[in-house]
């Protein structure tokens, strides 16, 4: 058995033509992530505008699902949402977590998966933080910035 005169004992694999080292970066999801993350959130909208829970914390809440992120092997699924004109969604988390394994079933019997995903609940904060920006773009510094320059009077001979 030969050794090559290139490999050291105990040194990294020789890098792949094309691959880059380090941490792989982050990268758009594929087609098919959309396509099911959208699946998803249209089956969860539809539960829970039906309202079919056991748990009476869910019974009557109004729970919008804005967005639904899938990974890349479509076995987790982060699904945001939101209450209607309401901001007290982290009330709810405890019941969502709990009512996960529901969801999951209901996912299972909506749609052909090989894998019905793990669903997750996160607060979606977008609209939160949209206000908050609107709200410094009307600001008096900011909008006195923003105003267009007057025209410098041109001093008269």
């Amino acid at each position: 058995m030969s050794k090559s005169p290139r490999s050291k004992p105990g040194a990294a694999p020789a890098r792949v033509q094309g691959k880059p080292r380090g941490r792989p970066s982050a990268k758009a999801p594929t087609q098919r992530q959309l396509r099911v993350s959208e699946e998803i959130r249209h089956v969860l909208s539809t539960l829970f505008f039906r309202g079919d829970f056991r748990d009476p914390e869910l019974a009557d809440a109004k729970i919008t699902v804005t967005e639904v992120r899938i990974s890349p092997d479509l076995k987790n699924a982060t699904a945001f949402v939101t209450r209607l004109g309401r901001s007290d969604i982290d009330a709810l988390l405890p019941a969502l977590r709990r009512a996960a394994p529901f969801f999951r079933m209901q996912l299972a019997h909506e749609m052909r998966l090989r894998v019905a995903p793990q669903v997750s609940f996160q607060p979606d904060t977008t609209l939160d933080y949209a206000m908050h920006v609107d709200r410094l773009l009307r600001a008096p510094e900011v909008a006195r910035d923003l105003a267009p320059a007057a025209p410098l009077a041109d001093p008269e001979p």
